[in-house]
């Protein structure tokens, strides 16, 4: 029998189930979230494109699936796909890096 996988793609298609064990909380995200996604000063597009990237960063395999298919359906390519990609692991590199910081004022510290 094969080993069942953690991440289960099928299981992207239950999200609107969240609701059965919290109505209240899981309709109240689902309205920010459908207002969220609206087109506003940004683009769906762009949303999507954002969204991608933050997906990446999050690290959620449910969202990078669903965000995929939104960027392409929204009009995107697999060039501004991977910029979008390359923007979220830039910050994120860019976040370990500006906490060294920290690092270099301790040691200066410590040995000046």
């Amino acid at each position: 029998m094969a080993e069942k996988k953690y991440f289960q793609a099928e299981d992207l298609k239950k999200f609107g189930d969240i609701t059965q064990f919290q109505k209240v909380l899981g309709s109240k995200f689902f309205d920010y979230y459908n207002e969220v996604f609206k087109e506003g000063a940004l683009t769906a597009r762009e949303k999507a494109l954002i969204a991608l990237a933050v997906s990446h960063t999050v690290q959620c395999p449910y969202c990078i699936d669903a965000y995929t298919d939104a960027c392409l359906s929204r009009g995107a390519d697999e060039e501004q796909m991977m910029e979008a990609v390359h923007v979220s692991a830039a910050i994120r590199a860019g976040a370990s890096l500006v906490n060294s910081v920290m690092m270099m004022n301790q040691v200066k510290q410590t040995t000046m």
